[in-house]
């Protein structure tokens, strides 16, 4: 089965449904496939439903596991970094893409500026003013969660 073409057809949903941009991702498992979804960020009024975030909401639903570590995502494109991060964080050991950055780039969906702040410019508040504070409030829940015996890291 071309489960890239799978995602390809998931994006091309939203050329009709107008659900989101046009980004479509397929997760599979053994073969078989545990999920597909386009994103839903216009549909949902969720700026976090792209492709891949939304396919892997439902395979560990599917699953019963938030450990996506025997998993393969096809996504009709390179992730942005949320998309990135979401599937590091899901032990995704292999995630093949079909378009560009810079194809998104070039129909509107700049990913570049937040590359950019993640890489060490989080200092510009123009893109998002991160400031510490009561960091002695907040550590309570860490040195607690450090000290319990049988502790999971998700």
């Amino acid at each position: 089965m071309d489960y890239m073409k799978l995602a390809a057809q998931e994006a091309e949903k939203n050329l009709k449904t107008g659900d989101g941009g046009p980004f479509g991702c397929v997760i599979i498992k053994d073969g078989e496939i545990i999920a597909q979804a386009h994103n839903q960020v216009l549909i949902d009024h969720d700026p976090t439903a792209h492709a891949e975030v939304t396919a892997i909401r439902q395979a560990t639903k599917k699953l019963g596991t938030h450990d996506l570590s025997d998993c393969i995502v096809y996504t009709s494109c390179y992730p942005c970094p949320m998309c990135l991060g979401a599937l590091i964080w899901a032990n995704v050991k292999e995630v093949y893409y079909g378009n560009t950055a810079k194809d998104a780039a070039n129909i509107g969906f700049r990913d570049d500026f937040i590359y950019d702040f993640i890489k060490g410019n989080a200092s510009d508040v123009s893109v998002l003013p991160l400031e510490q504070m009561e960091r002695d409030a907040t550590i309570k829940s860490f040195n607690a969660f450090m000290d319990m015996q049988d502790k999971q890291l998700y």
